[in-house]
């Protein structure tokens, strides 16, 4: 899954966190940023963790997005070994539904920022990954322009169905 020069890395705490990330990836794809994919345990292969984040700007990457459950280390370690902005995704969980690790990742000390979306909302962490890299890429720029543009059409095209349907057969449609 890894692309030669990746501009976004994604990463997660466990393979059981790749059904989550998998929309973060597709993201990537859907917008045609390389990117690489990895398996990185804060807990389990803290020097490999270590050596990532130390590293990841080195091999060209601007973004990382991590995502982790549970203790959901894995962002806020990044993210204090690399000058690179992380976006934490919290990985839902059995025991907590994923709140534990959304504290974990959102309650970050002072001058260690990681940039945190909703549990398990790895789409919107592919976006952020995305508008990040368009700040500086006028074409990217106007993918995600052109992506905002097919939202609104989407809404407009719903509400025109609803406006046609009436409320109830609308339903029945869905």
């Amino acid at each position: 899954m890894s692309e030669t020069n990746p501009l976004i890395g994604i990463i997660m705490g466990s393979d059981s966190d790749l059904p989550t990330m998998e929309k973060a990836i597709a993201v990537c794809e859907d917008f045609n940023i390389p990117h690489e994919v990895a398996i990185i345990s804060a807990h389990r292969t803290p020097e490999k963790m270590v050596d990532y984040a130390r590293n990841a700007h080195h091999k060209g990457i601007k973004v990382i997005v991590a995502g982790a459950g549970g203790a959901a280390h894995l962002p806020g370690m990044v993210a204090s070994l690399t000058p690179l902005p992380v976006i934490g995704v919290p990985v839902k969980t059995s025991t907590l539904s994923g709140v534990d690790s959304l504290y974990s990742i959102v309650q970050m000390p002072s001058g260690i920022p990681v940039a945190t979306v909703a549990i398990g909302n790895a789409q919107n962490a592919g976006l952020l990954a995305v508008q990040i890299l368009a700040t500086g890429n006028g074409n990217l720029q106007t993918k995600v322009e052109q992506y905002r543009q097919d939202l609104l059409q989407m809404v407009l095209d719903k509400q025109d169905r609803l406006d046609k349907l009436g409320y109830r057969a609308y339903l029945d449609q869905m």
